[in-house]
């Protein structure tokens, strides 16, 4: 699979994976929408592309479900068309279980997983109805196994996993694919923006976040993943190991996350 000719719409696109994905893709020959929250950010973003007459600015909030299909009306209008959907908005959490309100679960679950799930299933009779489309997911090595500080997000992203694996399968007949994308340590500001206990934001960088994959080098080895329309990928440093040991040794990952003490 190639982009040429394309319409791809990412979300989370005003930062981090989301826009390093906006500037490698906007140098191919692709129709783009992005969205985020913040209008202003990618309206900025749009006037950096190549061609920005070929990208479409829709602001929504992932939270508001029920604003979901219009926006998703919308989005099909721009272009006449939509071939794949990149599901990279999300928010993350740094707080133990002990001292994070439910109110936090329940807006990591709002946003991670059922804003994601109400905009996919809204989109899907398009698919359906072009038998083509391709759902990409950002989730996280998160969604494989679990580390401390990171209960909410975890249960999240280990459920987009479950869902999306049900979708490729009811809908092979329809040829439409589902690429799970599983990122490591990037650096970006997504531990910055993180949720703690009370809901309130971390407001600081982690030092493994800091020392993962560049924006950039994560977009590359992205968009190589959708190009091969691959069922499920890992992309990050060492920490990738983490999904094998989870299925062969998950004792040993107890222990080594456990000592790691990556918050």
């Amino acid at each position: 699979m190639n982009f040429n000719n394309k319409v791809v719409w990412i979300t989370g696109a005003s930062s981090g994976i989301g826009k390093g994905l906006v500037e490698h893709l906007s140098n191919m020959d692709c129709k783009l929408i992005i969205s985020a929250r913040n209008k202003a950010k990618l309206e900025a973003i749009k006037l950096t592309c190549k061609t920005p007459e070929n990208v479409a600015v829709i602001p929504f909030n992932l939270a508001e479900i029920n604003n979901i299909k219009a926006v998703v009306e919308t989005a099909v209008n721009c272009f006449g068309n939509i071939d794949i959907l990149i599901n990279n908005g999300g928010i993350s959490q740094r707080s133990l279980i002990v001292d994070t309100d439910i109110s936090v679960d329940k807006k990591l679950i709002d946003v991670d997983y059922l804003g994601t799930v109400a905009l996919s299933k809204a989109l899907l009779p398009h698919f359906i109805k072009n038998k083509n489309g391709h759902f990409v997911v950002v989730t996280s090595l998160m969604g494989k196994f679990s580390s401390p500080y990171r209960s909410g997000y975890c249960g999240a992203k280990h459920a987009l996993h479950g869902f999306f694996d049900a979708l490729r399968m009811e809908h092979q007949k329809d040829n439409i694919k589902v690429t799970i994308v599983c990122p490591g340590f990037v650096n970006t500001n997504i531990a910055k923006n993180a949720l703690i206990g009370d809901g309130s934001l971390q407001n600081k960088q982690d030092q493994a976040t800091e020392k993962g994959l560049t924006v950039s080098e994560f977009s590359k080895r992205m968009i190589k993943a959708i190009q091969k329309e691959k069922f499920e990928v890992y992309i990050g440093k060492k920490e990738i190991f983490g999904v094998y040991l989870k299925r062969f040794f998950p004792k040993l990952l107890h222990r080594l996350v456990i000592k790691s003490d990556v918050r």
